[in-house]
């Protein structure tokens, strides 16, 4: 019987296969994929960073929303305070304007001055409530930021710079001066020893009237 013919399809020589160009190593796919994986790190890097300071930013808009509504909730009132010093500043004077002996031998005026006493009192306790304090600068050195000098006495006897009278007292409201009180200062006695330094502080402005400027949050 003659040989049948050989069939190429039936060599399983290893040699003779050849990979299809499909099939073949792409040596570009390689650096595709890590140049891509590099872009989707330094994306995702990106997007952490911007996350990190909306964040900081979402937290620092907190403190400050905070921080206001507690100043305008403090310092809401304050024109209404200074009108009502003028009530306290006119009670003040009528207790002032009665002699003490004329009241002692008047039984009349001694209770009317009790009551006007009485009723300065609760005023100052009610301002007290809402956080307006009067200041009490008598002996103390001379501070221009809580009080305006109206002229200077004369004396050896305390140091120079001290308040050595308060015509018109003074409030404060929370941190900030209300109403700067009206004081004289002394002059010619001994040095006062510097006051120690200490962080500096916004200083409140003074219109032409010494009364503070109106910068309180709240204000009309």
């Amino acid at each position: 019987m003659p040989d049948e013919p050989s069939d190429p399809s039936f060599n399983d020589d290893p040699q003779a296969k050849q990979a299809s160009p499909e099939t073949a190593s792409d040596p570009d796919t390689g650096a595709d994929v890590a140049s891509d994986l590099k872009a989707l790190l330094t994306e995702n890097a990106d997007m952490r960073d911007k996350l990190l300071r909306t964040m900081a930013d979402m937290e620092n808009l907190r403190r400050r929303t905070e921080r206001e509504k507690e100043d305008t909730s403090r310092y809401a009132i304050s024109n209404f305070a200074r009108d009502v010093l003028t009530i306290g500043d006119n009670l003040r004077r009528v207790i002032e304007h009665v002699p003490a002996d004329e009241a002692a031998n008047d039984p009349a005026l001694e209770s009317f001055l009790e009551g006007v006493e009485l009723t300065e009192r609760e005023l100052l306790k009610m301002m007290e409530k809402h956080g307006v304090t009067k200041l009490e600068p008598l002996g103390e050195r001379f501070d221009p930021n809580q009080q305006q000098a109206m002229y200077e006495v004369p004396t050896t006897d305390v140091p120079e710079g001290t308040v050595v009278q308060v015509m018109q007292a003074g409030f404060s409201i929370g941190d900030r001066v209300l109403r700067p009180a009206l004081v004289a200062v002394s002059k010619g006695g001994p040095k006062q020893a510097p006051a120690s330094k200490a962080a500096p502080q916004e200083a409140p402005g003074f219109g032409p009237g010494g009364a503070a400027n109106d910068d309180a949050p709240g204000k009309d």
